[in-house]
């Protein structure tokens, strides 16, 4: 399954939806995501934007949703740092509508809906239509564009850095056990 823009609203707007019953202290998972995936599945056919052969599966929902959590808290940590202008997500004014207090009351609280929390999440109704995404945080100016694609290759430089290093160390200690063993 691949998470279109609009799949993706829907499954947002659906897990919110059903929080109370994510909040439960016992509750199957398991079965809730598989409401959520029924749900988002018959949200889409109902609008034919998706193959009727094509479904998303629970985990894939619990998989979407545990992603999005992520990245809204670190957009949540960049707009507290930059501001709320420097966030470019398409999902987190939304996100933040509803999640913002519990981020601001202090990190314990858990967002995943695996915990009851004293704030009570409000469903995000109507999702955004697909062809004006641009109304939930504005076009994007050309030098942040710039500036995130920048920020995206220094990460994967770095990544890249450190993988070869981790490699060369490797090498090194199967050399050590090599000459280790030689001198037997």
């Amino acid at each position: 399954f691949i998470w279109t823009l609009q799949a993706t609203w829907h499954l947002v707007n659906t897990r919110l939806e059903m929080d109370l019953a994510f909040e439960k202290p016992v509750c199957k998972k398991k079965k809730l995501w598989e409401t959520v995936a029924e749900r988002v599945n018959a949200r889409l056919r109902e609008e034919a934007q998706e193959a009727s052969d094509v479904v998303v599966k629970a985990h894939e929902c619990d998989l979407k949703w545990r992603n999005m959590l992520t990245t809204y808290r670190k957009n949540a940590e960049r707009a507290k740092r930059q501001g709320e202008a420097a966030v470019h997500w398409e999902f987190f004014r939304a996100m933040h509508h509803v999640l913002g207090q519990e981020v601001q009351a202090g990190q314990g609280a858990k967002m995943g809906g695996t915990k009851a929390s004293s704030k009570r999440f409000t469903p995000i109704l109507p999702s955004p239509p697909p062809a004006v995404p641009s109304t939930l945080c504005g076009p994007r100016p050309p030098q942040d564009v710039l500036q995130l694609y920048m920020e995206l290759q220094e990460r994967k430089l770095n990544m890249w850095a450190q993988q070869k290093a981790l490699e060369e160390r490797k090498i090194e200690a199967i050399n050590n056990l090599a000459h280790a063993i030689a001198s037997l």
